[in-house]
Formats: C-alpha cells, sequence, structure tokens
C-alpha cells in the first residue's frame, strides 16, 4: 500500500486518521508519518493497516500494465 492509497481509502471509508489508528491499533503519529511520504510502517504495521481498510470495505488495487495503484469500494460498503 502506498501513502495515497491510505488515504484515498480514508476518503473513501469516511475515516480520520484517528479512525484508523482506533480500528487498526497503530498508532496515529506512525499513520500520519506514513501518509505523509516520510516513513513506511513496520510489516506488522503495515499488515494492520491494510487489514483495517479491508475490513471497512477498502480494495486496494495493485498497480498493473503501468498504470498506478488505485482504490475501491467494495460493492455494498458503507461510506
Amino acid at each position: 500500500m502506498t501513502p495515497a492509497q491510505c488515504r484515498a481509502a480514508r476518503g473513501l471509508l469516511n475515516w480520520t486518521q484517528k479512525d484508523l489508528a482506533r480500528r487498526s491499533g497503530v498508532t496515529i503519529n506512525s499513520i500520519r508519518t506514513f501518509e505523509a511520504g516520510k516513513t513506511v510502517p513496520i510489516r506488522n504495521n503495515m499488515a494492520a493497516l491494510v487489514g483495517a481498510l479491508e475490513q471497512g470495505g477498502a480494495i486496494l488495487v495493485p498497480e498493473d500494465n503501468g498504470v498506478g495503484p488505485g482504490v475501491r469500494l467494495r460493492k455494498g460498503a458503507e461510506a
């Protein structure tokens, strides 16, 4: 997951950084610095962030055929 995907997923889910921190168990400071592109979370924290966003209904789309990564909202997920 890229910092932009994280920000976009939170936007689709209408979550604040605080919401993501609460749902993932990752500190808000770690989320802030990741989304600002200053750090990359350790593997466990990245997995927790991805898991929380996916549980919330975000689909993280990997880069494919030269098209950049993206985010979609799972059908039926509330935003």
